[in-house]
């Protein structure tokens, strides 16, 4: 696939990185020729200096030919513009831009073809709120994410020297759930190596386990095979900037948030958008700041500023003080795999976050929602199934009659089904018939069924992407 970049920030240069491994060909535009000449020294891709939002300069970017506009830049506005250049000058089938505004995001005629001709809309700093919202709700979890509109949850956690599977096999965990509660271990990575799993895999304390079950299961499943951990009611944040904000609004009704942000002018303005929260004039990584303000009896701390090193340093030094948990935001991938895991219980790459739903576009076949997991390593995907016994290769068949796919595996089906009446405090509701599946040996999949595949290599998507596309003569 032809794709043009605008933008050779953290989040285009992640892109790049993760579109130019592909076999794509990739060109990449910025205004800045020193950033453009570090990402062409470590990846194949193409550069073009000059500003996106000119007509000539996406003319040479190769714009004419192009299959695919990722406009990432700073601005709001030159993203806009370009989607808008790349629909009505050169007709770019896919025009996907990032926009900060919240007034560009709340008005969907704005990105209508007859206006800015925006195909989607990506945030990242919404989408790492969210993300972090998800890490405070799941204490004990390095990541969680969701599929199929929330319905499932993959949740990936630590196995802990005297857990309930540690020392066991896999299938044991059955006669430890109770019998309407069904959950799946789709990999485990150990050393930070792929462990396929089987039923007979025994886990090892320090692996990394991810489960996957319906979002209603993942509680109970987590509750009986690790040690729960004390609902977090206590957070403080370093940085007051546009993740920090946001992350503290969201979350300042149902927590106690504190916010310590270096910049007074900052630091008043956000304070008059908080109802709950308090913020805090001062450095994160004053020792005597954070003792002051009684870290040791925070829940979770959370290192959001620009700066890598200041939210290493105020995270390591949270949690030598006390907190209970830290996070530490890290533009830089090397830096989060190397502090992940020490003092710092999860070292969060921002770009990784937000990467799974730009490759919701570019992956084949109708693919529903991506997730990018250990560092772009491995990847999990929604597929949603068409076709018919004569034009698919999976509709009608059985989870054991399908081409075994080292490394993939199927971990949950999204059955859809038409509303049901249930009993709410005794009175009659009409509630969602969709039914999550996990998925065994016998379970036959249906045409309309939303499949989550989890893929320990990358290197195996295609082989997935190939096996739920349906024939030419389907259409």
């Amino acid at each position: 696939m032809r794709i043009v970049i605008l933008g050779a920030g953290q989040v285009g240069a992640s892109v790049a990185e993760a579109l130019a491994s592909e076999i794509n060909d990739v060109t990449v535009v910025d205004q800045s020729s020193t950033c453009l000449a570090q990402l062409a020294d470590r990846l194949d891709v193409r550069t073009v200096t000059g500003n996106a939002a000119l007509p000539s300069v996406l003319r040479s970017a190769g714009i004419e030919d192009a299959e695919m506009l990722v406009a990432v830049t700073q601005s709001d506005q030159t993203n806009l513009v370009a989607c808008k250049i790349a629909r009505h000058m050169f007709n770019v089938p896919t025009r996907i831009a990032r926009l900060r505004g919240a007034d560009f995001l709340a008005d969907e005629a704005l990105l209508a073809d007859d206006m800015f001709a925006v195909s989607h809309a990506i945030c990242p700093e919404q989408e790492i709120t969210d993300y972090i919202a998800r890490l405070v709700a799941f204490p004990e979890a390095l990541q969680v994410l969701e599929f199929a509109d929330g319905r499932a949850t993959l949740v990936c956690v630590r196995a802990y020297e005297g857990g309930l599977l540690v020392g066991k096999q896999i299938q044991s965990m059955r006669e430890h759930l109770p019998p309407q509660v069904d959950a799946r271990i789709v990999a485990i990575f150990r050393e930070h190596q792929p462990v396929d799993p089987t039923g007979r895999t025994v886990i090892e304390a320090g692996d990394e386990v991810f489960l996957l079950a319906a979002r209603e299961h993942i509680r109970p499943v987590l509750r009986e095979l690790r040690r729960m951990q004390e609902p977090v009611k206590r957070i403080m944040i370093a940085g007051g900037g546009n993740i920090g904000a946001r992350i503290a609004g969201a979350l300042e009704m149902n927590h106690e948030v504190k916010v310590i942000e270096c910049d007074a002018r900052r630091a008043e303005a956000i304070a008059a958008r908080f109802r709950d929260a308090l913020v805090l004039c001062g450095e994160a990584t004053d020792e005597n700041v954070l003792a002051q303000e009684n870290i040791d009896e925070m829940d979770m701390f959370l290192a959001l500023t620009n700066d890598d090193e200041d939210n290493i340093m105020a995270a390591s030094l949270a949690k030598r003080l006390g907190c209970k948990r830290v996070l530490a935001l890290i533009n830089r991938r090397a830096y989060a795999d190397m502090v992940q895991g020490g003092p710092i219980d999860i070292g969060l790459s921002p770009a990784q976050v937000s990467i799974g739903s730009l490759l919701t576009f570019v992956r084949h076949g109708d693919v529903a929602r991506v997730h990018s997991l250990r560092r772009g390593a491995a990847e999990a995907l929604e597929l949603i199934v068409h076709g018919d016994r004569d034009s698919s290769k999976v509709v009608g068949r059985r989870i054991a009659d399908l081409p075994v796919i080292k490394g993939a595996h199927i971990g949950a089906i999204l059955r859809k089904g038409p509303p049901k009446t249930a009993l709410q405090d005794g009175i009659p509701v009409t509630v969602s018939g969709d039914e999550v599946i996990i998925p065994h040996h016998d379970t036959t999949i249906e045409a309309g069924d939303h499949v989550v595949v989890f893929c320990t290599r990358k290197a195996q998507i295609p082989q997935v992407e190939k096996l739920f596309q349906v024939s030419a003569n389907f259409f």
